[in-house]
C-alpha cells in the first residue's frame, strides 16, 4: 500500500491510506493494517516516520528498506537525531549496497548485524535481450533512423539528474542522436538547450509506459546524475543488452565496473561524459555482454526475491 496517492495518478495498483503521509488518519489506517500481516516493509524515507509512529505501543515491528544514499540523509544534527530515533523502531534493515549499510551504521548507529544487503531487483522478462530486428522495430516505433547512433536517457528531468550534461556531451558528438524519456520541471529549459547546442539531434519523448522500448532502440544508455542510490535503470539497460555510461555517484559502481561492464565518469563533466560515450560506442558488444551477465547474476528479480525470502524466514525464526 501507499501512504498517499501519486502526484499524477498511481502507476502501481495499490491501496492508499490518506491524503497526507503523516496525518492522524493515515497513521491510524496504517496501524490497523499492520495488525493483519506478518511483516511490514517500510520502503523509503517518508514511510519511516509513518511506520515508527504506527507501531508505537504495539508489538508489531517493521523492516526498513533504505533506498537512497544514507550519506545524504538528514544533513543537520537535529534531523539525524530524529531519523536515528525512527530507525530504532525497526526490527531489521535492508540496504541496497554495502556502502549504504556502512553509512547506516556510521551515521545513525544501526547495528551492523541487523542490516542485510539486498539490491534492487528487475524482472528479466520485462527487458528481453535486444537483437537487430527488435532494435529496428523499436526505432521505427519511436520514429528514429534505423542506422542512427542512438544514445538514451530515462528519468525525471530535474537538475540533479544531469540531463543538461548529457545534452552538452552529445552536442560534441557528430551524428549521435540523444533520446530523452521522462518529464519534470527542467524540461522546457532542456528543450531550449538542445535546440541551441544540438539542433535536430535531441528527441524528447515525455513520459513513456514501456522503458524497454527506449532501451531496445539505444546503442548506449547514459545516466548523468549528480546523486543516486542503486539505479534500476542501469539494470534495465544491462538486461536489455545495452552498454551504459554513468557518473560515479551512489552505488553505480556496484552495477557498472569501469571498462568491464560499462564506463564510469565524474559527475558534471561534459568532456568526460562525451569521451565515455565514444568508448562505449566503440566497444559496445563486449561491454553489453559483460553487463548483461552481471545483471542476470546479481539483480534479476528471482535472485533478489530469494534473498528477501531468506531474510523474512530468518525473522520468523
Amino acid at each position: 500500500m501507499a501512504l498517499t496517492p501519486a502526484a499524477e495518478g498511481n502507476t502501481v495498483d495499490v491501496d492508499t491510506l490518506g491524503r497526507r503521509s503523516l496525518s492522524v488518519g493515515t497513521i491510524s489506517r496504517l496501524r490497523r493494517s499492520m495488525r493483519d500481516v506478518e511483516h511490514v516493509i517500510s520502503h523509503g524515507s517518508r514511510s519511516l516516520p509513518a511506520c515508527a509512529a504506527a507501531q508505537l505501543f504495539s508489538r508489531r515491528r517493521f523492516v526498513y528498506r533504505a533506498i537512497g544514499d544514507a550519506k545524504f540523509y538528514a544533513r543537520t544534527p537535529a534531523r539525524r537525531a530524529r531519523v536515528a530515533l525512527y530507525l530504532r523502531k525497526a526490527e531489521a534493515f535492508v540496504a541496497l549496497w554495502p556502502g549504504s549499510a556502512d553509512a547506516l551504521t556510521r551515521r545513525f548507529g544501526v547495528p551492523a548485524d541487523r542490516i542485510t544487503v539486498i539490491p534492487t531487483g528487475v524482472p528479466a522478462e520485462r527487458f528481453p535481450p535486444v537483437d537487430a530486428q527488435r532494435r529496428n522495430d523499436a526505432r521505427a516505433s519511436l520514429g528514429l533512423d534505423g542506422d542512427a547512433r542512438v544514445v538514451s536517457c530515462i528519468g525525471w528531468l530535474d537538475r540533479q539528474k544531469g540531463v543538461h550534461v548529457a545534452i552538452n556531451a552529445v552536442a560534441s558528438l557528430a551524428e549521435v542522436t540523444l533520446v530523452i524519456a521522462g518529464d519534470g520541471p527542467e524540461r522546457a529549459a532542456l528543450e531550449q538547450l538542445a535546440a541551441d547546442v544540438a539542433p535536430g539531434r535531441v528527441r524528447f519523448l515525455g513520459p513513456v509506459d514501456d522503458s524497454s522500448l527506449v532501451m531496445s532502440a539505444s546503442d548506449v544508455f547514459v545516466l548523468a546524475s549528480m546523486s543516486e542510490g542503486l539505479p534500476a535503470v542501469l539494470i534495465e539497460a544491462g538486461l536489455t543488452g545495452v552498454p551504459a555510461v554513468t557518473t560515479d555517484v551512489g552505488a553505480v559502481r556496484e552495477v557498472i565496473r569501469d571498462d568491464e561492464t560499462g564506463i564510469v565518469v565524474p559527475p558534471d563533466d561534459v568532456a568526460a561524459l562525451a569521451a565515455g560515450v565514444r568508448r562505449a560506442l566503440a566497444d559496445r558488444e563486449t561491454l553489453a555482454g559483460q553487463l548483461q551477465r552481471h545483471c542476470l547474476d546479481h539483480y534479476e528479480m528471482k535472485v533478489v526475491a530469494r534473498a528477501w525470502g531468506a531474510l523474512l524466514d530468518d525473522l520468523n525464526r
